[in-house]
């Protein structure tokens, strides 16, 4: 079998030997070392090696080229080689054009010129972007094929679930000949009847019907049962701060299992760019930075469970249990309660109808393609909103974000702002609202009200990104919560001067402690919480060092 291919390309013959040179010296064992000194030159060795059937693990692009610059470039190979890891070459005149192409080739790293000493600049970098191509699943996406309805909720469902679980899929269309070929041999096996859709169709052949979510998730190979009953830690919530627990307690020697409803990354996971997370100065998307955070969990022994409802928490002496919606359960000396949050619906008459069928809450990134040329509307003015705005421009022919303030100031961070005024196909409307949704089987008109009256607008797509609501319902009165939900920890359990109620120890609880001794939470769902990645993640490792505390003196 022929090595994978790292290529470069670079119109300096010094800096292309020199980069040459380098790579061979570190990585020729194990790659072949292919040098371009033209962008033509590159893509068409790029479209050789696709025909060939050679595997393209990484391109370094120069950003200054002629005729063709680094980023198209890049966006071109990213058509034959979709998982290859993109990285450009650029001078520090040009860091802000190679931060900008983020968003328009996804790019995985930018990397200064000169690179010397290569041990300390480029290597590293290099490390960390080949060892994430290895670990990518690379079979081509038809191996797994969802055929259903454009305007389906449920087959969104399915393609959302697949996608933010990193399991690639195709996606036909029930009306196109292949679906319906597809439809027709599932009849054929099931017997008399049409089947339902969404109809998923294994890389092994194998049918499922509408299935269920933890169906779907076993099918995929996702892991949906514990491998015990019991455990140090439970941490229940895959966000951020349930992903830095899981990361943290499993690294330090603690049985721990992560339980998520839907997919790893919550909220976090489903935004397009992060460009204000510690550490990544060009930029990640929250898929890529959940992925990463579950491989590090799973790296150091945690065990992630996904497709499973928790619906119920109780104190049982020194041991907490979990219960799960279908009636099984797992205990554990500890809990870390990391749910986060949801958006809150949009109140406006008839847009529940649409769910999924023109209406999203969250990026819902595997529409965004449906979008192209497209007017669509974001409702919001967080960073969230604010980051699908950018996200959905690049497909989009207008993007309208919909604003209920006076403005993006409040709420929004300064770089954000900065960028969607740079960005001429987002349109921001101050002091709107929506005011209803009508359409047929799909959402077709949305009513605005605004500084103008009311009118209507054509719309076939609306992504809403307002306010948060903790998942805590399930929680009943096992712990204590704030007036909106969020679970009190800590001082708060104590603001009036009294005790928590039941508390049994002489003790007050630590700082991120529930009312139930060895119940912690962390994040978004805790409330007076910051609502910001960075510190979910941090409270997740700092329950973990309250984890350690509580089993030191229990």
């Amino acid at each position: 079998m022929n090595k994978p291919v790292i290529m470069t390309v670079d119109d300096d013959p010094g800096v292309s030997r020199s980069i040459a040179r380098d790579l061979r010296r570190r990585y020729g064992n194990a790659y072949r070392i292919v040098r371009a000194d033209t962008a033509a030159q590159g893509l068409e060795s790029a479209r050789q090696m696709r025909l060939r059937g050679d595997d393209l693990a990484a391109v370094l692009a120069d950003y200054r080229m002629p005729q063709m610059n680094g980023v198209e470039l890049l966006e071109q190979v990213m058509d034959l080689y979709p998982h290859a890891r993109r990285v450009l070459l650029t001078a520090y005149a040009d860091t802000d054009a190679a931060i900008q192409a983020i968003n328009v080739v996804d790019l995985d790293h930018y990397l200064l010129k000169p690179w010397d000493p290569p041990e300390e600049k480029l290597y590293p970098v290099l490390d960390a972007q080949l060892d994430a191509w290895q670990r990518t699943d690379r079979r081509a996406a038809g191996e797994l094929r969802v055929v259903g309805a454009r305007w389906s909720a449920r087959s969104y469902e399915v393609r959302d679930f697949l996608a933010r679980n990193h399991v690639p899929y195709r996606w036909l269309l029930a009306d196109d000949p292949e679906g319906a070929q597809l439809l027709a041999a599932a009849r054929a096996d099931g017997g008399a009847g049409p089947a339902a859709l969404p109809l998923v169709v294994t890389a092994e052949g194998a049918v499922l019907s509408a299935p269920a979510t933890a169906d779907l998730a076993a099918a995929v190979g996702l892991s949906t049962s514990p491998a015990t009953d019991f455990y140090d830690l439970v941490v229940i919530g895959g966000g951020p701060g349930g992903l830095g627990a899981a990361v943290y307690g499993a690294s330090e020697g603690l049985r721990t299992v992560l339980v998520e409803q839907h997919a790893s990354g919550g909220q976090a996971g489903q935004s397009s760019r992060i460009e204000n997370y510690l550490g990544f100065p060009d930029g990640v998307s929250g898929s890529q930075l959940a992925d990463r955070a579950r491989r590090q969990a799973l790296k150091f022994g945690a065990e992630l469970l996904t497709a499973r409802t928790v619906t119920s928490l109780e104190a049982r002496g020194r041991t907490r249990v979990v219960g799960f919606a279908d009636g099984g359960s797992v205990a554990a000396h500890t809990v870390i309660l990391a749910t986060g949050v949801s958006y809150r619906r949009l109140g406006a008459p008839g847009l529940d109808d649409f769910i999924g069928a023109g209406v999203y809450y969250g990026a819902a990134v595997t529409e965004a393609p449906e979008c192209r040329g497209c007017e669509v509307y974001v409702v919001g003015a967080a960073n969230s909103a604010g980051q699908g705005a950018v996200h959905l421009s690049g497909y989009a022919s207008t993007v309208h974000l919909i604003v209920r303030g006076d403005g993006l100031e409040r709420s929004m961070s300064h770089y954000l702002i900065e960028q969607i005024a740079q960005i001429p196909n987002i349109r921001v409307h101050t002091g709107t609202q929506v005011a209803g949704a009508q359409g047929g089987d799909h959402l077709e008109r949305l009513t605005l009200k605004g500084p103008e009256g009311e009118r209507t607008v054509g719309a076939e797509r609306l992504f809403v990104f307002i306010g948060a609501e903790p998942l805590t319902d399930w929680l009943g009165d096992a712990v204590e919560r704030d007036a909106r939900g969020f679970v009190l920890t800590g001082p708060d359990l104590a603001a009036t001067g009294d005790r928590p109620r039941n508390w049994p120890l002489h003790r007050q609880p630590y700082h991120l402690e529930t009312s139930v001794p060895g119940v912690f939470a962390a994040g978004d769902v805790r409330a007076d919480s910051v609502k910001r990645v960075a510190s979910a993640v941090g409270e997740g490792a700092m329950a973990v060092a309250l984890v350690h505390r509580y089993l030191e003196k229990a």
